[in-house]
């Protein structure tokens, strides 16, 4: 079993940035890649980012490139997720997960059915 858990969350204006986190505890060193959704009202969850824990290979949604970035501390087993020049339509509750199945190296898990794991989530709030 894997437990994450996200914090970091929280209220901002237009413009500004945020730092997520979060913690993985249990079997992590099993884990191939480490990811971050988000749901907002009425939405469905939809992939932010991701990074491959072999070589720290990153993949990104299109809306959030240039603004995000994924990045993680292995001896902290955490995984972060740096949110710049935000926007109202970032508003969302944040989940990270993790994939603990193997694939093909040219395969980029994107989908909510492609993790194993997720966290509770955490609210990402951007006020215009």
């Amino acid at each position: 079993q894997v437990q994450l858990v996200e914090s970091g969350g929280g209220l901002v204006q237009a413009g500004e940035s945020l730092r997520l986190s979060c913690a993985a505890s249990g079997r992590t060193f099993s884990s191939y890649f480490m990811g971050w959704f988000r749901q907002a009202p009425g939405k469905e969850r939809e992939f932010v980012a991701t990074i491959r824990r072999a070589d720290s290979i990153t993949y990104y949604t299109e809306s959030v490139k240039g603004r995000f970035t994924i990045s993680r501390d292995d001896a902290r087993n955490t995984v972060y997720l740096q949110m710049n020049s935000l926007n109202a339509e970032d508003t969302a509750v944040y989940y990270c997960a993790t994939r603990h199945r193997t694939s093909a190296a040219w395969y980029i898990p994107r989908r909510r059915d492609d993790y194993d794991y997720w966290g509770q989530g955490t609210q990402v709030t951007v006020s215009s």
